[in-house]
């Protein structure tokens, strides 16, 4: 008898602390639980620790309040030009108000799968192709806008939208190659034609270069000569200049004035000139004869 109360006091324990223990629900960080009592929206729990009646209150829900991300499969859409291409999207949403996510809507990201795709295609049918080739950040807005504004009533939140991919069908595909390869030969034509104008410049500069410093040494070269012969010609009037004052200074008799215009009409006469001017003061051939053999016999004297 005293094991069976015994036994009977230890499962009583037991009993007591499981119901003690059912009552206290931890809610760990980023969570929130949303509660029922007798099948119907009691309360949310928050982080921390809670209470709840046994067996009359139950988690209906545990979500998580993190940022979250759905990739949607590839969707066929059709383009203002009557262009079919497949475009997939990805969605980042985060609940805001618990209670409205458990209760306003059944599925909650089979809906935003769904807007998201009829979103889509309203947005996509009214752009041609390469607007929407183009216009991603403009499409990726309006989504945005659209589906945050229709899913406030589901207690969720849409942060981001993004285009993934868009996949054109293959025709237009190997269209759009041949274009991109024809505007890359196109921008290596440029290239090359530029850099060969730059280096004809260049060639060019280089050559005016060249011209004008083989122009300044033939200047500089004929300076120098014209240098040369101004001052030969200097050199030869002050040799003369200093004969005719040495002369003047010597007092010359009029035989020695006599000799040195004989010398000087000797000179006329072995150059090209045809034609030669005796002055009027040596007419007298007689005289001047007379003259060099005086000058002729003096020098012989001494």
């Amino acid at each position: 008898m005293p094991i069976i109360s015994l036994l009977a006091v230890i499962l009583i324990v037991f009993i007591v602390l499981g119901i003690i223990f059912s009552c206290v629900i931890v809610v760990p960080q980023a969570y929130i639980y949303v509660i029922e009592r007798f099948g119907a929206y009691y309360k949310t729990f928050e982080v921390g620790i809670h209470f709840r009646i046994p067996f009359i209150d139950r988690v209906a829900r545990k979500i998580s309040i993190k940022e979250q991300v759905i990739d949607f499969d590839p969707q066929p859409v059709i383009t203002k030009d009557n262009v079919t291409m497949m475009i997939d999207t990805v969605v980042f949403y985060q609940v805001t108000d618990p209670k409205l996510y458990v209760y306003g809507v059944e599925h909650p990201i089979l809906a935003i799968e769904n807007l998201s795709v009829t979103t889509l295609r309203n947005i996509i049918g009214d752009l041609e192709l390469d607007e929407t080739l183009t216009s991603r950040d403009i499409v990726n807005g309006k989504m945005r806008s659209i589906l945050d504004q229709a899913t406030d009533s589901w207690g969720i939140k849409i942060n981001r939208v993004e285009l993934k991919n868009i996949i054109p069908p293959q025709e237009i595909q190997d269209s759009m190659e041949k274009q991109m390869k024809a505007e890359r030969e196109r921008r290596e034509l440029i290239l090359r034609a530029e850099g060969e104008k730059k280096s004809s410049i260049l060639r060019a500069e280089g050559e005016k270069e060249s011209a004008i410093l083989k122009a300044e040494g033939q200047k500089q070269a004929a300076i120098k000569e014209a240098e040369g012969r101004a001052e030969s010609i200097l050199k030869i009037q002050k040799s003369l200049a200093d004969s005719i004052k040495y002369m003047n200074e010597a007092n010359p008799t009029e035989k020695v004035l006599s000799l040195k215009a004989l010398e000087a009409l000797e000179k006329v006469a072995d150059g090209k000139a045809t034609k030669i001017i005796i002055p009027s003061e040596i007419q007298n051939l007689a005289s001047l004869t007379t003259s060099l053999g005086e000058i002729y016999n003096s020098t012989k004297e001494q």
